[in-house]
């Protein structure tokens, strides 16, 4: 029996290429339903927004719409909270509470145990707070709604995409977890894995695992200099883009040579010398023109062949 999984990337208001592909893919011939029988969601930051939102059986253009006419609000950045951050030296750049309020709007007091599908949403968690010293640290948190035991069915699914959207610097821990983009920004291998834990009420075999991921477009980011006698003020800003747009590819590889053929992923590249971060809502426009015109052909084909 097929089992299928979709991974969604983080990557900010850039989350809208991603909606834009899913929409395009309903479009094409005999996959009307593609999305509707997809038994396990992965998500990271705007991807886990992606999931629960899907999983709430919103319709795509209904995300879309959030993005194209709510990310301004998202990422507001006044001028007085910049006064008072010192720019971004001494605070994240924005708010949760814009952020918080349209989670609050489309999940409402939802728990993941009460969404339709099953959702795997990634996060970090700083402080685990064991009570035994030697086992208190921070740590990777996978936030999910499979049956059986250890699954996070009575979390608010509003609060789990705050934590999962928390992208550091961006904007500021929420109840101690931050973007689970820090460790896996395409969350793909992390759903995989998943499929495969013990815990489980059900485990289905790896040789009926298909996986679906999509990412939110890929700037061909590079740093020249062979010799880099950096420092922390240097390294600080290209870092925070290394963890959360630099690591995709290592869960392609990894995802690539688990399942073969029961693996695919459509990452766009933008052209070159382009770059849009993850708070360019300025630049929606350009971002709908590009996902509008990736070559999907290969991605549907595929989703033909092993999907339907």
């Amino acid at each position: 029996m097929t089992y299928r999984v979709l991974s969604l990337d983080g990557g900010g208001i850039r989350g809208l290429i991603t909606v834009i592909l899913m929409q395009r893919l309903n479009q094409e011939p005999d996959l009307e339903n593609w999305l509707a029988s997809v038994d396990l969601i992965a998500g990271t930051s705007t991807g886990g927004l992606l999931a629960l939102a899907i999983a709430k059986d919103l319709d795509l253009q209904v995300i879309r719409d959030l993005y194209e006419n709510k990310g301004d609000e998202v990422f507001d950045d006044s001028w007085l909270d910049d006064v008072l951050d010192l720019g971004t030296l001494i605070g994240a750049q924005y708010h949760t509470k814009n952020l918080s309020r349209e989670l609050r709007k489309i999940l409402g007091s939802t728990t993941l145990g009460e969404l339709s599908k099953h959702v795997l949403i990634t996060s970090f968690d700083l402080d685990n707070e064991a009570p035994d010293p030697s086992q208190r640290s921070w740590k990777p948190k996978l936030f999910h709604n499979l049956p059986g035991d250890g699954n996070d069915d009575s979390w608010l699914a509003y609060e789990v995409g705050l934590y999962t959207a928390a992208a550091p610097t961006y904007f500021p821990a929420v109840d101690g977890f931050i973007d689970g983009g820090v460790y896996a920004n395409n969350p793909s291998m992390c759903a995989l894995a998943q499929t495969q834990d013990s815990r489980n009420a059900f485990i289905p075999p790896l040789s009926d695992v298909i996986l679906l991921s999509l990412g939110t477009g890929l700037s061909l980011t590079y740093i020249t200099g062979k010799n880099l006698d950096w420092g922390v003020a240097q390294w600080a800003k290209p870092l925070i883009s290394l963890m959360l747009d630099g690591v995709g590819g290592i869960a392609d590889y990894q995802c690539k040579q688990i399942l073969g053929n029961q693996y695919h992923r459509l990452a766009p590249k933008f052209p070159v010398g382009v770059s849009i971060q993850m708070d360019e809502v300025k630049r929606i426009p350009e971002m709908v023109s590009f996902a509008s015109s990736v070559a999907i052909d290969d991605t549907a084909a595929w989703l033909k062949q092993n999907w339907i």
